[in-house]
């Protein structure tokens, strides 16, 4: 598949702020190249998450359909802690909505989102979007080759319990941490002892959140006295990812609402069984019971299901297999393209 790209001259924010606006104006712009300079014709066009394009699009001299994949919508992904935000994303919030109905098919990520753009666009709630499930890209894990992860894990560790999302407070991170020490409470000091957890995390130095939670946490571990029991991984790679996937016996997954969440598709792939907050995409990815369990938020259902995990060894084995089969049924590169390509069939005709 041939790329190409235009228009990376053009800032991403004005010293930091404003990028919101900036995106707006690149997306524009590369519409504006594709119609006038890059000597394309196009059967239809696919754009995502910015709209903005949309109009610019529609002023093609022979007019194309377009299909607008909506990820989240923007202006539930900022705070607007002043006025001057307030006001800043009043024409923003509005162009949003505007553009986005004007795609000639809308499909999001997952009903959780579908229903999020009923609620959040008020004047395209006669739409009803269709979902477009995101796919695993496999191939990425065939040809990484997995890293030796021994001086992560203590040794003797027969229960590798592994957390992966960023060290953000959204993520509610820490449900992990108090999950592991309602465990330690089920279990006898023999089992405790073959019990860890792996706490992996995009982290950037640069973002004083990323540096401050990381801190918290470490905090929160010490204060549970379960800091013997947890490694702190920060900005790992994807060597390290496959071999931690492919050592633990299930995945802790945290947060509430979230939009999608490709982690528990990476970790059925890996056969390995996910526990999840029972809200957002999980509630559409993982089968309770089946291929993971969704729970409330709470530290004591977390730890419920982790007990099931210890005390029934072989739920690693049957869950991870029905994981793998789920993935590749609903998740796999070629159930996305062959949805995608039928959307794209329907506006060419």
């Amino acid at each position: 598949l041939a790329v190409r790209w235009c228009g990376s001259w053009l800032p991403r924010s004005l010293w930091g702020r404003g990028q919101a606006l900036c995106a707006a104006l690149r997306m524009a712009f590369v519409a504006l190249y594709v119609l006038l300079l890059s000597g394309e014709s196009a059967d239809a066009f696919v754009c995502d998450q910015v709209s903005a394009c949309i109009p610019v699009l529609r002023l093609a001299r022979t007019r194309k359909k377009v299909l607008f994949y909506c990820h989240f919508p923007d202006q539930l992904l900022t705070k607007r802690e002043s006025l001057l935000k307030r006001i800043y994303r009043l024409p923003l919030d509005w162009l949003e909505e505007y553009t986005t109905g004007m795609a000639d098919c809308i499909v999001v990520n997952s009903k959780f989102t579908a229903s999020v753009f009923k609620d959040t666009f008020k004047s395209l709630s006669h739409i009803n979007p269709d979902v477009l499930y995101p796919s695993l890209n496999i191939s990425s894990f065939e040809t990484v080759v997995p890293t030796d992860i021994a001086d992560l894990i203590p040794k003797k560790k027969k229960f590798l319990f592994l957390s992966i999302n960023r060290y953000e407070r959204k993520k509610n991170l820490a449900l992990a941490l108090e999950a592991l020490h309602e465990l330690r409470g089920r279990l006898d000091s023999h089992e405790w002892n073959e019990v860890h957890l792996v706490m992996a995390g995009g982290y950037d130095k640069r973002v004083l959140e990323n540096v401050e939670h990381y801190e918290e946490l470490r905090r929160l571990a010490a204060k549970l006295n379960v800091n013997d029991h947890v490694t702190f991984l920060r900005s790992f790679s994807d060597e390290q990812k496959i071999s931690l996937f492919s050592n633990s016996v299930c995945v802790l997954y945290t947060p509430s609402n979230e939009h999608f969440g490709i982690v528990p598709l990476e970790a059925m792939y890996m056969r390995c069984p996910v526990i999840a907050v029972n809200s957002g995409g999980p509630l559409e990815s993982i089968l309770h019971n089946v291929t993971g369990f969704l729970c409330d938020p709470l530290p004591t259902q977390f730890s419920e299901a982790m007990e099931k995990i210890v005390r029934d060894p072989l739920l690693k084995d049957t869950m991870g297999a029905a994981g793998r089969a789920r993935v590749m049924e609903k998740f796999s590169s070629e159930a996305f393209t062959e949805q995608l390509y039928q959307y794209i069939c329907r506006l060419t005709q």
